[in-house]
């Protein structure tokens, strides 16, 4: 089977290294791909701009995969699904009215409302005005949230008026996220601890994935602005089946449910974002794709055939795939270029991954890597995953730590806390 895999981060390599593993797998080919992506056995990259739905298509007419396996969100919401499904390819990934749970979080919020999944109380503002009168006129907490796509950086805490009123100018006026800050989502903030529950479905049949959770905090103890993502852990809690059954009843099959009211058919990932308060898991987001970093420590515990579960998903067959876990918890550090998410160097030179590509249970998926001379170098902010197993959370991360220290380049940044908040999550 040969597939064609949409990407180029530390997700994508995590997926191309399972999908490599596959027993049906004879070409994986990545775009636009990574250094450490392109080393995969059976695996190729070809540098496509993944926001170029245009580029995607013909090159997929002219590759001709038998599985394109989306990635990010950027070109799910601008309805790649849609495209290569009108020429009989086979996608996974949610089509581009689906992928609006993601691309818009005012859609999202709204959905939430009328299917009565339980998420914080929320206004929607498309004027700079009318957004400063009201958190002016109540003074709590709040949350502001470019409505569109802002790269895992559009939500703002704000824990008075004048930050509230910075981030709306900072969205709404001076378009820090562009045309994501056309419109924003002003929520209260809730209290807790995160989690991630990330789902396959094909419209019916909802099979959860292995719990996760992941520190989007750039420093220590929680503290400085959000990222993408600075290290994951898995299992994320020891909720059990009781969690499970509360995850699927109250937050996905609702869901799924008012789509299909508004004749829309929702097939691939679903990523519920929560928050356990002390009223119970609420939603903070929803998103359409993997989580980055979670996928990482997830495809290292995940035992089943990826081609098997994902077929099975397209074919409208979930209902016959059983998900195997390897029952070690897995932790990834995120190790990011000095200032990320902020202005960052690019280009400095990655050393020591030698010394630990044959180490046992340790993997390290590549983020922003390439190559230049023959030299692995930086291109990106998140630059590398560092990922291991262990017979605990915290087993699990002292090893990938002891990863993170044999490996260099100039200004790397990353947390030293990954993996030691796991704990039990009650209902």
């Amino acid at each position: 089977m040969k597939v064609l895999l949409i990407g180029n981060g530390g997700r994508e390599h995590a997926l191309a290294w399972k999908l490599a593993q596959s027993r049906h797998t004879t070409e994986l080919l990545c775009v636009a791909g990574n250094a450490g992506i392109s080393k995969e056995p059976k695996t190729a990259c070809r540098h496509v701009d993944i926001e170029d739905v245009d580029a995607l298509v013909a090159f997929s007419v002219e590759w001709k995969p038998d599985l394109v396996v989306v990635g990010p969100e950027a070109p799910l919401v601008a309805g790649i699904v849609d495209r290569l499904e009108s020429l009989r390819f086979s996608v996974l990934g949610p089509n581009q009215r689906a992928s609006q749970l993601e691309g818009s979080k005012a859609f999202a919020k709204q959905m939430m409302k009328k299917a009565r999944i339980p998420t914080a109380d929320f206004e929607v503002f498309d004027k700079y005005a009318d957004a400063v009168d009201f958190v002016r006129r109540h003074k709590q907490p709040w949350v502001v949230k470019a409505d569109g796509l802002a790269a895992g950086k559009g939500v703002i805490l704000c824990n008075d008026v004048g930050q509230a009123e910075a981030a709306l100018e900072n969205v709404m006026l001076k378009k820090e996220f562009g045309d994501a800050g056309d419109l924003v989502v002003i929520e209260k903030t809730l209290l807790g601890q995160e989690l991630s529950c990330i789902a396959l479905t094909d419209g019916e049949t909802i099979r959860l994935l292995a719990s996760s959770k992941d520190h989007k905090r750039v420093f220590d103890k929680d503290k400085g602005p959000n990222t993408g993502g600075m290290g994951a852990y898995s299992p994320g809690f020891s909720g059990g089946q009781d969690f499970d059954r509360y995850v699927s009843e109250k937050i996905l099959e609702p869901l799924v449910a008012e789509l299909s009211r508004m004749d829309i058919r929702y097939q691939g990932i679903i990523y519920a974002g929560l928050m356990i308060t002390s009223d119970g898991p609420q939603v903070l987001e929803f998103n359409v794709r993997l989580g980055d970093p979670e996928t990482q420590p997830l495809m290292m515990r995940l035992r089943s055939d990826l081609i098997d579960v994902m077929t099975a998903c397209v074919q409208g067959r979930l209902h016959t795939i059983d998900l195997e876990w390897d029952p070690r918890p897995a932790a990834c550090v995120v190790m990011a270029s000095g200032g990320y998410p902020g202005t960052y160097q690019k280009g400095k030179p990655i050393h020591g991954l030698s010394k630990i590509e044959s180490l046992k249970d340790v993997k390290v998926f590549h983020a922003g890597t390439g190559m230049n001379a023959g030299q692995l170098v930086t291109t990106g902010g998140r630059v590398l995953g560092v990922t291991a197993l262990g017979n605990d959370v915290q087993q699990a991360a002292r090893k990938a730590y002891s990863c993170v220290a044999a490996i260099h380049f100039d200004n790397a940044q990353y947390r030293t806390d990954i993996g030691y908040v796991a704990g039990e999550i009650p209902l």
